[in-house]
């Protein structure tokens, strides 16, 4: 077991997350997640009071993405926002997490994930607004549907061929350019 406090911490978010991206949020109890861990219930319970504490410590980076490393030109703007809106799916929630979310399976984890979800829009959204009101991108670009899009777009390939083939990101970029570039 990690001596460090914040490496146990990180050892027990690892676990919460892998057992939510596999198996959905039904799969992540104190138990499993020792068990996962490799480290005693006693270390999870002095960390969490409870299910819910610890899948939110777990899942607090999705609430805040990182900064865009280009913000000057628009295109690699678009393309960090069809990233972030990946990541917290391939990095944060994963498939299970989605498929329960849907379902709302676990109504708390869905409220839970809910709440995560939407400071992780407002995140983007504030970025391509900032874009869009400096003149980089439309000012009437609907932040929502685009970010809509990507999500709807990466979930259908998913499930239509059990994989998101190589180049999904160069590709929805490419169909979305057209709908928030500026015109010529």
């Amino acid at each position: 077991m990690p001596a460090d406090p914040r490496q146990r911490d990180e050892v027990i978010a690892d676990a919460v997350i892998e057992l939510l991206r596999a198996q959905g949020p039904r799969s992540v109890n104190v138990e499993s997640v020792a068990a996962r861990a490799g480290i005693a219930k006693t270390t999870i319970y002095r960390r969490y009071r409870n299910r819910t504490e610890m899948i939110a410590a777990a899942l607090t980076s999705l609430a805040s993405p990182p900064q865009p490393p280009d913000v000057s030109s628009p295109h690699p703007l678009l393309e960090w926002v069809i990233e972030q809106s990946l990541a917290a799916i391939e990095s944060g929630i994963g498939f299970g997490g989605v498929a329960a979310l849907l379902t709302n399976e676990d109504p708390q984890f869905t409220e839970l994930i809910r709440t995560l979800l939407v400071a992780h829009r407002a995140a983007l959204a504030a970025v391509v607004e900032n874009a869009a009101a400096t003149g980089r991108l439309r000012a009437d670009v609907d932040i929502d549907t685009v970010l809509d899009c990507i999500v709807g777009a990466y979930l259908a390939e998913q499930a239509r061929s059990g994989l998101v083939q190589p180049g999904w990101t160069r590709r929805i970029l490419r169909t979305l350019w057209p709908a928030i570039a500026i015109s010529p």
